[in-house]
């Protein structure tokens, strides 16, 4: 029997459908959210995915179509839109899914469509290999340096009018490769090893004349940029490893961050704070 997974968060339509598609001798699971599908895709196999495209928010009907293709590439996938304008648009992206159809569907022509997309299918969808974090964090390290520069230039409360990019962005690449390597090192027992580019950044940050609160500012800042980073990495990642190696980072962030407030108050002496108040 073929096995389908419908995901549409329209309750009335999960009690339809499925109950018409097993009528035809499919298999069916259903599931009202994304969460839910991508976890049915994750423990059971499937022939078929059939999803609404808009599962909450717009356009989540491509994660699901994502998840299927990368973790069960031979498995059919069909996009039910409810916006006949948008075909165009879907026939650009033609390669996410093998097929879509317009609400309100036809029942019969959905059933032909399956079927015709099983009887002529081949294994042409090849999964991508699934990456450790720290390999999404030095991939997408150039993008991360960049955004926490524009973060910067709009937080009208740090003091870099005066600064050039690569001013602002100091020893953060160094300091983001210090993670990278930390994640490397597997051993739980192994602590966040030293870098001299934090150390760099607490000198560099006091000659600038930033404040240690600024310091604290900037670590969440890049925290909150390299956890989006892996957020938006998800479908590529080997997610075995994800919990412990996020609090690998956050560990190896506070380590930076010690060692660069550390350099700062080294560096700082009382005659700074009167030429600030000057």
């Amino acid at each position: 029997m073929t096995k389908l997974l419908f995901v549409d968060d329209e309750p009335t339509i999960r009690l339809t459908l499925p109950r018409i598609l097993e009528m035809h001798e499919f298999e069916v699971k259903a599931a009202a959210n994304v969460s839910d599908a991508l976890a049915l895709i994750q423990s059971e196999k499937f022939d078929v995915l059939l999803s609404d495209l808009n599962i909450g928010e717009p356009s989540d009907g491509f994660t699901v179509v994502s998840a299927m293709r990368r973790i069960q590439p031979n498995a059919i996938t069909i996009i039910i839109t409810g916006f006949p304008a948008f075909e165009t648009a879907l026939e650009a992206i033609r390669g996410q899914v093998d097929d879509y159809i317009v609400k309100p569907a036809d029942t019969e022509e959905l059933i032909e469509t399956i079927r015709k997309k099983l009887i002529n299918r081949s294994p042409r969808h090849v999964p991508a290999p699934r990456l450790q974090v720290s390999e999404v964090v030095q991939n997408n390290l150039d993008s991360i340096v960049k955004q926490y520069v524009e973060r910067l230039r709009s937080r009208p409360d740090f003091p870099v009018a005066s600064l050039t990019d690569d001013e602002i962005r100091n020893s953060i690449p160094r300091v983001l490769q210090e993670v990278v390597r930390d994640l490397h090192e597997r051993d739980a027992k192994t602590k966040p090893g030293t870098t001299q580019g934090a150390k760099e950044h607490g000198r560099l940050r006091c000659a600038q004349e930033f404040q240690p609160l600024h310091l604290l500012e900037e670590i969440r800042i890049l925290r909150n940029l390299v956890y989006t980073t892996i957020q938006n990495n998800l479908l590529i990642l080997e997610v075995s490893s994800l919990i412990p190696d996020m609090v690998r980072i956050s560990d190896s962030l506070d380590a930076r961050l010690r060692e660069a407030v550390g350099e700062y108050l080294q560096e700082w002496k009382p005659e700074m704070l009167k030429k600030r108040r000057a």
